[in-house]
C-alpha cells in the first residue's frame, strides 16, 4: 500500500509534526509512505517538496489579499479564516499518480485550493482526510469558539466585520465546499473524540464517513530522562519547581497565557513562599514579550526546533500548564506526558481525553483562573507526585504510540480501498 500524506508545511505547526510522526510511523509498518509539502526543510527522502517557492508565495499572498477587503482591511483575523482560493493542482505528480491512498491533513494558506481539492477527489483515489482542526467542518474558521451555525450552514461568521451577514463570505465558501463535496465520498479523521462529535453535527459532511484516531508520538524519543541533567543542559535552576508554558508563538491569544499570568498571580498572593521557589519557563516564539507579565522570575528559551533540546525543556518542568482557550488534541500535552510531566489545562475539546483529572494531571474549568491556579499547586504541592508522573506516561504508551495509531490508520485506509473497489464500508 502507498500513501502519499499532504500537508502545507513540513515541520511547522502541531499538524505537520502529526503527518510527519504518522508517515513514519506506516513506513515502520510496512506501508509506503510519503509527504508532499508546499516547503521541503529537511533532507529526508520521504518527504517531497513542491520546489517552486515563487509559485508557493504568489498562491499565499494571493489567499491573503483577497481576505484582506472582506476584513476591511484589518489583520486580527488574517490568520483565523482560510478560504481556500488559491493552491497547487497535485494531480499530475509522480507521487499523486503513484499513491493508492491521498491523505490530506492541513492543506491551507497557498497549498490547495477549493478546486484543487475537488480534483483530488475527482480522480477516483480514496481519499482520507485528517482533520487538525474545525476547517473542513465549516465554512472558513479553524476554530469555532461554541458558534453552532456549521450544524445547519454557515453565516453571520463572527469573524468578519460585523459579524457578517445572512449571505456573507462565509456562506459563499461553505456553497463552494458543498459544490466540492457533492457526490463525493471521503473518510474524515478527527484528532479527538471532541471533534469527532463536531463533525458529525456539521450539515457540510452530513452522509461522509466521519471517525477519530489520536495523533502519534515516538516513545523512543519523547521519555523520562533525569530531571536534574535536563535543567543543567539547558541552563535552568535545579533547585526551583518549574512551571512550563510551551506554544509556537506564545503571544497566540488563544493559547491563554493571560490566563497563566493571572493565575500565577493568585497563587502568589495566596501562598507568597511559592513566589521562593516557583520559576516559570517559556518555550515558543516571542517568549520574551510575556516575560514582562509573569509575577514569578521566568525564563524565556525562545523557540526551538532541536527535538533532543526540546525532549530536555519538558523533562526540566514540574508541571506542563497550558490554558487554551480551544484545542483538539495538543501535541504538547502529549510530549509533556510522555516525558512523565503532570499536565494542567483548560477543559476545553479533546483535552480531558489526554489528562484524566487527578491521576494523571489535572482539568480545570474552561475560562477559570482560579481553577487552574488549584490545579497548578495540587500538582506542585498536594498530590502523589511520582504516581502522576508514571500515570501520565502509562497513558501515552498505552493510548498514542505509534505503533498503536498506525495500525488503526491502516484499518482505515483498508475500509476506504474497500468501498472505491466494492462500494463495501
Amino acid at each position: 500500500m502507498r500513501v502519499l500524506i499532504i500537508n502545507t508545511s513540513e515541520r511547522t505547526g502541531g499538524a505537520a509534526v502529526a503527518a510527519n510522526r504518522l508517515m513514519e510511523a506506516l513506513n515502520n509498518n510496512g506501508v509506503k509512505a510519503k509527504m508532499l509539502v508546499r516547503e521541503k526543510q529537511s533532507d529526508n527522502i520521504s518527504v517531497v517538496g513542491l520546489h517552486d517557492s515563487i509559485l508557493s508565495q504568489r498562491h499565499f499572498i494571493s489567499e491573503r489579499l483577497s481576505l484582506l477587503p472582506r476584513l476591511k482591511f484589518n489583520k486580527k483575523h488574517l490568520f483565523d479564516v482560510d478560504i481556500a482560493s488559491s493552491g497547487f493542482d497535485v494531480t499530475k505528480l509522480r507521487e499523486f499518480q503513484e499513491a493508492d491512498i491521498i491523505h490530506l491533513h492541513w492543506i491551507n494558506q497557498g497549498m490547495l485550493s477549493l478546486a484543487g481539492i475537488r480534483k483530488i477527489l475527482d480522480s477516483g483515489k480514496p481519499v482520507v482526510w485528517t482533520m487538525h482542526d474545525a476547517w473542513p467542518a465549516t465554512a472558513i474558521c479553524h476554530l469555532t469558539l461554541e458558534c453552532k451555525r456549521f450544524k445547519s450552514y454557515c453565516h453571520h461568521c463572527r469573524y468578519l466585520p460585523g459579524g457578517g451577514s445572512e449571505h456573507d463570505l462565509s456562506n459563499k465558501v461553505w456553497r463552494r465546499k458543498q459544490a466540492m463535496l457533492k457526490d463525493q465520498n471521503v473518510h474524515f479523521v478527527a484528532c479527538s473524540k471532541w471533534l469527532e462529535k463536531e463533525a458529525k453535527q456539521s450539515a457540510l459532511l452530513a452522509g461522509q464517513n466521519i471517525t477519530s484516531i489520536p495523533n502519534p508520538i515516538d516513545t523512543r524519543v519523547y521519555k523520562p530522562k533525569d530531571k536534574t541533567a535536563a535543567r543543567k543542559a539547558l541552563n535552568l535552576p535545579t533547585d526551583k519547581k518549574l512551571i512550563l508554558f510551551v506554544s509556537h508563538r506564545v503571544t497566540n491569544a488563544y493559547k491563554g497565557m493571560d490566563h497563566l499570568v493571572e493565575a500565577c498571580q493568585m497563587m502568589v498572593k495566596q501562598r507568597p513562599e511559592l513566589a521562593q521557589n516557583t520559576e516559570v519557563v517559556i518555550l515558543g516564539g516571542h517568549a520574551e514579550d510575556v516575560q514582562p507579565l509573569l509575577p514569578l522570575k521566568s525564563h524565556p528559551l525562545g523557540y526551538m526546533s532541536d527535538e533532543r533540546m526540546i525532549v530536555d525543556v519538558y523533562n526540566a518542568a514540574d508541571v506542563f500548564v497550558l490554558p487554551s482557550l480551544s484545542e483538539n488534541l495538543p501535541n504538547t500535552i502529549m510530549e509533556a506526558m510522555a516525558c512523565g510531566v503532570p499536565c494542567v489545562a483548560f477543559n476545553v475539546g479533546g483535552i480531558p481525553e489526554e489528562i484524566d483529572h487527578m491521576k494523571n494531571g489535572y482539568v480545570a474549568a474552561y475560562r477559570d483562573s482560579t481553577d487552574l491556579m488549584k490545579g497548578i499547586q495540587w500538582v506542585l504541592c498536594e498530590a502523589d507526585y511520582n504516581n502522576l508522573c508514571l500515570q501520565a506516561v502509562k497513558k501515552v504508551t498505552t493510548n498514542y504510540s505509534q505503533n498503536n495509531v498506525s495500525l488503526k490508520y491502516i484499518e482505515v485506509y483498508n475500509h476506504a480501498l474497500a468501498y472505491k473497489n466494492y462500494g463495501i464500508l
